[in-house]
């Protein structure tokens, strides 16, 4: 019987070739791209899941409400961890880190690498193996490192590192670490890397900054015993915050800070290590965050492109019920019974998903290499093997092929056995499930396109921006750490200053964008000025920064080696500081910034401009020239002719400069843009949806039309005969399609709106939405589906009525 099914399901395909192709295509492409899209956001999902106790782990972060608003910062102080383990027994470890980068040496081999800070705890909270070494000592001696894999491999190749010794450089001076374990590679989808790990005690500046609670550099986790709640232990650290940060809350009660809904002014509060991915205010470390916004919107999206698929296979199938509603009734008068008849149907339902399901994997497979690489993510089809992912694909499997095959199953089993026989059985044309289905496709189609345009826009808008400096002829060049910064600007500038494409050197605490290096600083200093709190981010610069960077100076003059105590007591402010201080002539006013040394100097007042991303609004910035400050930036402003020479000549500069240090360097412009990865990706995602949404569609309408037409051909043919014109026949033939596309228009367009409104919320710098955004989104819909239709509907007219009336 099994066979006999097989055999016949086989037979019906085959002779059907135009519908089951466009349903096993239309399927095909929609489980290939769901397939991609699922993945992508299960590999965000899974972020940090392998860690074993990462339910217990938190990242502590202060939520401040100032004058200006809520302020969330995950930036510690060192006297943070003893005074926790001191107030909290129910507290199993507390971990901190920072993070840098760092020279290591062994032998006449020397690496640049990115270093950790941390306690001797991290090994025993982070589920993190090490192939050699214990976890529980590794990192006992303040002596101690450990290093990765790749690391161990490069220095010591197939020698056992464990007790050999090697030479670091992260503040300025060779100092000697024995090895002391060595750590497996992580896993992409952890938020923690690094490539060499030492004892916090190690970090530059910490013995000035342990007894320090104003002093702010590292996070800090905490993991929580068994059966410890986060919300009573988050009550709990209302008291401690109230103990050890009395002097902040006092401050700003001072200003009038407003409490929030709990009456706190200032609190520690936690953040779970699964959910640190998708916190875009405290989260990120080596990775940065993502907002949990964009994995949503993956799934859903590839719902959408399913869902299209499912409507098309549903509705081709029904439309041709009707060509098989006689081989129905003769299985029902021969004795077949209802549920055997719907398994007959339901098979050939399932050899198709099941033929689409295959193909499709085999186009995401084929298609995976570009699509990294396009959309810039990192996963792997190993992802398939794990059994959750395994379940759910399968489970959708299923239920696709249950809804999308059982429904017409169902359907075709409900004819009445003698209708049948005698002909009377046809589908109507105003079949509402049809309506209903087909005006979904379109919504979905319309709601992508205008998703997509909008995306465009905002993407458009940021990088036309003026940022209010030179983006286009300024380099930046990451130091590293073989050189000084200073000392490396000082022998860049040497280097540069004979060439006629250079026009000014100058060097900075911070990068503008996102470089090559990926990495990214910030200082915020705060302090009190005339009974009141004052905030604002810092970045030391050198000689000619302004100058370099394009920035006009409005009030005051610049830094000068003419002013030689410009260096440690001058700073230049900009315009939102300047505010902040309250000052209608801020030039020569002092800032009390340390108790402990004079008072700086306003000596110049810059115009505002966007240091940061255009996600938020322009902050205070104070520029300084202290040389305490690193230079971990060489800025170079070149003359904007023959770019491409000119970075070849950066190059070779840089190389006799550092000749260690990999040159990294890149345009401000392209630093600016890398800013806005995560956006430019959901474009680029919405713009393919939106196009495999539409083809889909289309697809399924136009073998719509063609069995539509096939069934209303005798009226066409009677039409044609009581005189009606080619024209009012391809406009009634067209008119019921091109209606249910404008019901879709109607129902799409609040739902884009609402969703991009939404969405443009992450930026302080934001286009409007226009309403011909979504006029153009409905007209595209309308005008695809039009060409869609109106070639069957023109072929249909034209047709000799005679032929479809001879058998009458």
């Amino acid at each position: 019987m099994l066979r006999n099914y097989l055999k016949i399901a086989l037979r019906n395909l085959f002779k059907n070739k135009v519908y089951t192709t466009i349903n096993a295509v239309g399927l095909s492409v929609a489980f290939g791209s769901c397939m991609l899209l699922f993945l992508t956001a299960a590999h965000e999902f899974g972020f940090d899941a392998f860690h074993e106790n990462r339910d217990r782990i938190h990242r502590l972060y202060f939520q401040t409400n100032t004058t200006r608003g809520v302020e969330k910062s995950s930036m510690m102080p060192a006297p943070l961890k003893p005074a926790l383990e001191k107030e909290f027994p129910e507290l199993q470890y507390v971990v901190r880190q920072n993070g840098g980068d760092c020279l290591i040496r062994y032998g006449d081999k020397e690496l640049s690498q990115s270093i950790k800070f941390t306690d001797p705890d991290f090994f025993r909270m982070f589920s993190l193996p090490l192939r050699q070494g214990n976890p529980q000592t590794v990192l006992a001696d303040l002596s101690s490192t450990v290093l990765n894999e790749k690391v161990a491999r490069k220095l010591f190749g197939d020698e056992n590192p464990v007790g050999r010794q090697v030479q670091m450089k992260f503040a300025g001076e060779w100092q000697t670490f024995t090895v002391s374990g060595v750590a497996e590679d992580f896993p992409d989808q952890s938020s923690i890397q690094y490539s060499v790990l030492v004892r916090f005690e190690n970090n530059p500046g910490y013995q000035s900054s342990k007894d320090r609670w104003d002093n702010h550099f590292h996070v800090t986790y905490v993991q929580l015993k068994d059966n410890v709640k986060v919300e009573v232990f988050e009550r709990k650290l209302q008291a401690f915050s109230k103990k050890y940060f009395a002097g902040s809350i006092q401050n700003l009660k001072r200003d009038g800070a407003v409490p929030d809904e709990r009456g706190e002014l200032m609190s520690l509060r936690l953040v779970s290590l699964p959910d640190l991915h998708f916190d875009t205010e405290v989260g990120g470390d080596n990775v940065g965050p993502v907002n949990r916004t964009f994995p949503v919107m993956l799934v859903t999206i590839s719902f959408f492109i399913l869902l299209i698929a499912g409507i098309n296979f549903v509705n081709l199938t029904v439309a041709r019920s009707m060509t098989r509603a006689r081989e129905v009734g003769m299985r029902k008068v021969l004795g077949a019974s209802r549920n055997q008849i719907i398994w007959q149907f339901w098979g050939e339902a399932f050899i198709i998903c099941l033929l689409a399901l295959i193909v499709g994997g085999s186009l995401a497979y084929m298609v995976l290499p570009e699509y990294k690489a396009s959309f810039r993510f990192s996963l792997s089809l190993d992802l398939l093997r794990e059994p959750a992912t395994l379940v759910l694909l399968l489970a959708g499997f299923l239920l696709v092929t249950l809804l999308a095959g059982g429904y017409p199953a169902w359907l075709m089993t409900r004819y009445q056995t003698v209708q049948v026989l005698k002909g009377k059985v046809s589908t109507s044309r105003r079949n509402p499930l049809r309506n209903v289905l087909v005006t979904t496709q379109f919504a979905i189609a319309t709601l992508l396109i205008g998703c997509t345009l909008v995306a465009w826009q905002q993407m458009g808008y940021l990088r036309s921006k003026p940022l209010g400096f030179n983006e286009q002829q300024v380099v930046s060049i990451p130091v590293g750490k073989e050189l000084s910064g200073a000392k490396a600007l000082e022998l860049m500038r040497d280097k540069l200053a004979r060439q006629p494409r250079v026009l000014n050197v100058t060097g900075t605490y911070r990068n503008f964008g996102l470089g090559l290096d990926h990495s990214q600083v910030t200082s915020v200093i705060g302090f009190d000025y005339k009974d009141r709190s004052v905030s604002s981010y810092w970045i030391r610069v050198d000689y000619d920064f302004l100058a370099t960077m394009d920035i006009p100076l409005l009030a005051g003059r610049d830094f000068s080696p003419a002013f030689p105590s410009d260096s440690a007591q001058s700073v230049i402010i900009n315009e939102a500081m300047a505010r902040q201080l309250g000052e209608k002539e801020p030039i020569g006013t002092l800032l009390p910034v340390d108790d402990g040394k004079p008072p700086l100097q306003v000596i110049g007042v810059m115009k505002d401009f966007h240091f940061q991303s255009l996600h938020s609004s322009i902050n205070s910035l104070t520029l300084v020239l202290d040389p305490d400050w690193p230079v971990h930036y060489i800025l170079v402003k070149v003359r904007p002719d023959n770019l491409p020479a000119t970075m070849d000549m950066l190059r070779q500069a840089w190389k006799e400069v550092a000749p260690k240090t990999e040159f990294r360097g890149s345009f401000l412009d392209e630093n600016t843009n890398r800013q806005y990865e995560d956006e430019e990706r959901l474009s680029r995602i919405f713009i393919t949806a939106a196009g495999l949404a539409i083809l889909i569609s289309c697809m399924g309408l136009f073998a719509m039309a063609v069995l539509v037409m096939a069934q209303r051909t005798r009226e066409i043919g009677i039409r044609k005969v009581l005189g009606a014109s080619v024209g009012s026949l391809i406009s009634l033939l067209s008119g019921s399609f091109l209606r249910l596309v404008l019901v879709a228009l109607v129902l799409a367009t609040p739902v884009a709106w609402y969703a991009m409104h939404q969405w443009l919320q992450d930026f302080a710098y934001k286009t409007d939405i226009h309403w011909w955004t979504f006029a153009v989104a409905g007209a595209l819909s309308l005008l695809i589906a039009l060409l869609t239709v109106s070639y069957q509907a023109i072929r249909a007219a034209l047709a000799n009525p005679v032929e479809s009336l001879r058998s009458e």
